[in-house]
């Protein structure tokens, strides 16, 4: 794959685990820069995490070479070590359990697959300033999500 690497800084956050849950990443291409986000009323920190890549990923036009740094080392290490083995194990752990959150692993590989996706973790709430904008519009998108409730 060839042309210019496009950037993805996501990040999932909750109020409560399970809780009110927001999620959001932002996509840069040399000096543009997109910031997409949502949030879900009842959900988890993890699941927050995933869908951020998810949608960092598909707001993507066509297949491109991608960084994707995010602070979850459960995603980083599913998608880069565990997936390939919960496929191959009919989405059962090593302990023979279902895999949780598999909805959101099959939408992430299905997701990842037209790319080439470099996964790279950085330590969250540690002054890295991408993580730290997608941190602060992940919960952003909770209070936006809780406001419009309260006015309805």
């Amino acid at each position: 794959m060839t042309g210019p690497r496009i950037e993805i800084f996501t990040d999932g956050a909750c109020r409560g685990n399970p809780g009110a849950g927001g999620w959001a990443a932002t996509l840069r291409h040399g000096d543009r820069e997109r910031l997409v986000t949502g949030a879900e009323p009842h959900t988890t920190n993890n699941r927050m995490e995933l869908t951020a890549a998810i949608e960092g990923l598909s707001a993507l036009n066509g297949a491109r070479r991608v960084r994707l740094t995010t602070d979850s080392e459960y995603v980083r290490r599913g998608v880069t070590e565990w997936i390939g083995r919960w496929k191959a194990n009919g989405w059962k752990t090593a302990s023979k359990t279902p895999v949780k959150n598999r909805d959101l692993w099959e939408r992430l590989d299905r997701a990842a697959g037209p790319h080439d996706v470099e996964w790279v973790w950085v330590k969250g709430h540690s002054g890295h300033a991408d993580n730290e904008r997608v941190d602060r519009a992940a919960n952003a998108a909770i209070d936006d999500m809780l406001r419009e409730s309260a006015q309805s």
